[in-house]
Protein backbone atom coordinates (compact mmCIF):
# COMPACT_ATOMS: atom_id res chain seq x y z
CA UNK A 1 0.00 0.00 0.00
CA UNK A 2 1.44 3.18 -0.79
CA UNK A 3 0.98 6.92 1.01
CA UNK A 4 -2.63 7.93 1.28
CA UNK A 5 -3.03 10.90 -1.14
CA UNK A 6 -3.10 14.86 -0.13
CA UNK A 7 -6.55 16.24 -0.40
CA UNK A 8 -5.64 18.30 -2.62
CA UNK A 9 -4.80 15.44 -5.00
CA UNK A 10 -8.39 14.25 -4.59
CA UNK A 11 -10.26 17.51 -5.50
CA UNK A 12 -7.87 18.16 -8.12
CA UNK A 13 -10.06 15.09 -10.18
CA UNK A 14 -12.28 18.35 -10.44
CA UNK A 15 -12.10 21.54 -12.45
CA UNK A 16 -14.33 23.89 -11.03
CA UNK A 17 -14.74 24.30 -6.93
CA UNK A 18 -15.91 26.09 -4.27
CA UNK A 19 -14.29 25.92 -0.95
CA UNK A 20 -16.59 26.82 1.71
CA UNK A 21 -15.78 29.01 4.78
CA UNK A 22 -12.25 28.54 3.90
CA UNK A 23 -10.94 31.03 7.03
CA UNK A 24 -7.32 31.90 7.25
CA UNK A 25 -6.45 28.16 5.34
CA UNK A 26 -6.00 29.44 2.01
CA UNK A 27 -3.08 26.16 1.11
CA UNK A 28 -5.78 23.42 -0.20
CA UNK A 29 -7.38 26.33 -2.60
CA UNK A 30 -4.11 28.11 -3.54
CA UNK A 31 -3.17 24.37 -4.84
CA UNK A 32 -5.54 23.82 -6.98
CA UNK A 33 -5.42 27.02 -8.22
CA UNK A 34 -1.78 26.47 -9.34
CA UNK A 35 -2.94 22.74 -10.67
CA UNK A 36 -4.98 25.27 -13.52
CA UNK A 37 -8.25 24.67 -11.24
CA UNK A 38 -11.07 27.30 -10.99
CA UNK A 39 -11.20 27.65 -7.35
CA UNK A 40 -13.88 30.15 -5.92
CA UNK A 41 -13.39 30.05 -1.97
CA UNK A 42 -16.21 31.69 0.25
CA UNK A 43 -16.86 32.74 4.13
CA UNK A 44 -19.27 34.83 6.12
CA UNK A 45 -15.59 37.09 6.75
CA UNK A 46 -13.88 39.33 4.29
CA UNK A 47 -10.80 36.89 3.43
CA UNK A 48 -7.25 37.55 1.66
CA UNK A 49 -7.16 34.68 -0.34
CA UNK A 50 -3.91 33.80 -2.60
CA UNK A 51 -3.62 35.05 -6.36
CA UNK A 52 -5.65 32.76 -8.76
CA UNK A 53 -8.62 31.89 -6.20
CA UNK A 54 -11.67 34.03 -6.22
CA UNK A 55 -13.30 34.97 -3.15
CA UNK A 56 -16.75 35.56 -2.50
CA UNK A 57 -18.64 36.67 0.99
CA UNK A 58 -21.29 33.87 1.31
CA UNK A 59 -23.40 31.87 3.96
CA UNK A 60 -23.75 28.13 3.47
CA UNK A 61 -26.54 28.45 5.80
CA UNK A 62 -28.33 30.91 3.59
CA UNK A 63 -26.53 30.84 0.50
CA UNK A 64 -26.11 32.77 -2.58
CA UNK A 65 -27.12 29.82 -5.77
CA UNK A 66 -25.42 31.45 -8.51
CA UNK A 67 -21.82 30.70 -6.57
CA UNK A 68 -22.11 27.42 -6.04
CA UNK A 69 -23.62 27.16 -9.82
CA UNK A 70 -20.98 25.94 -12.13
CA UNK A 71 -18.95 24.10 -9.55
CA UNK A 72 -17.95 20.52 -9.61
CA UNK A 73 -17.17 19.77 -6.46
CA UNK A 74 -18.19 21.51 -3.06
CA UNK A 75 -15.92 21.26 -0.24
CA UNK A 76 -14.79 22.47 3.28
CA UNK A 77 -11.72 21.67 5.47
CA UNK A 78 -12.67 21.62 9.33
CA UNK A 79 -16.76 21.41 8.62
CA UNK A 80 -18.71 21.48 12.22
CA UNK A 81 -21.26 19.16 12.33
CA UNK A 82 -24.24 21.93 11.94
CA UNK A 83 -22.67 23.39 8.95
CA UNK A 84 -22.53 19.85 7.01
CA UNK A 85 -26.23 19.70 6.09
CA UNK A 86 -26.26 23.34 4.29
CA UNK A 87 -23.01 22.05 2.64
CA UNK A 88 -24.65 19.07 1.27
CA UNK A 89 -27.73 20.92 0.36
CA UNK A 90 -26.05 23.86 -1.53
CA UNK A 91 -23.47 21.05 -3.31
CA UNK A 92 -27.13 18.98 -4.26
CA UNK A 93 -29.17 22.07 -5.66
CA UNK A 94 -26.04 22.76 -7.99
CA UNK A 95 -25.17 19.44 -8.85
CA UNK A 96 -21.71 18.74 -7.54
CA UNK A 97 -19.70 16.27 -5.12
CA UNK A 98 -19.54 17.66 -1.75
CA UNK A 99 -16.68 16.79 -0.25
CA UNK A 100 -15.55 17.82 3.38
CA UNK A 101 -13.31 17.12 6.59
CA UNK A 102 -13.78 17.49 10.43
CA UNK A 103 -12.08 18.99 13.10
CA UNK A 104 -10.44 16.57 15.58
CA UNK A 105 -13.02 14.09 16.87
CA UNK A 106 -15.65 15.82 15.75
CA UNK A 107 -18.40 12.89 13.47
CA UNK A 108 -19.73 13.24 10.21
CA UNK A 109 -23.56 14.53 10.54
CA UNK A 110 -24.52 13.54 7.38
CA UNK A 111 -24.59 9.98 5.32
CA UNK A 112 -20.63 9.78 3.83
CA UNK A 113 -18.79 7.38 2.34
CA UNK A 114 -14.72 7.59 3.98
CA UNK A 115 -11.64 8.08 1.92
CA UNK A 116 -8.61 7.93 3.70
CA UNK A 117 -5.98 10.87 3.08
CA UNK A 118 -2.51 12.06 4.12
CA UNK A 119 -4.04 14.12 6.77
CA UNK A 120 -6.80 11.97 7.91
CA UNK A 121 -10.12 10.89 6.69
CA UNK A 122 -11.98 12.80 3.89
CA UNK A 123 -15.70 12.74 3.86
CA UNK A 124 -17.36 12.47 0.63
CA UNK A 125 -21.29 13.27 1.26
CA UNK A 126 -22.53 13.22 -2.56
CA UNK A 127 -20.53 12.03 -5.72
CA UNK A 128 -21.19 14.71 -8.68
CA UNK A 129 -24.86 14.67 -10.33
CA UNK A 130 -28.10 16.70 -9.36
CA UNK A 131 -30.57 15.19 -6.76
CA UNK A 132 -33.05 15.67 -9.14
CA UNK A 133 -31.84 13.32 -12.02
Amino acid sequence: MGTPPKIADVLAAFDTLVEVGVGNRTDVAAELAARGKRVTATDIREREVLEGVAFVRDDVTDPEPSVYADAEAVYALNCPPELQRALVDVAAEAGAACLFTTLGGDPAAVPVERRTVASGTLFVARERGRADA
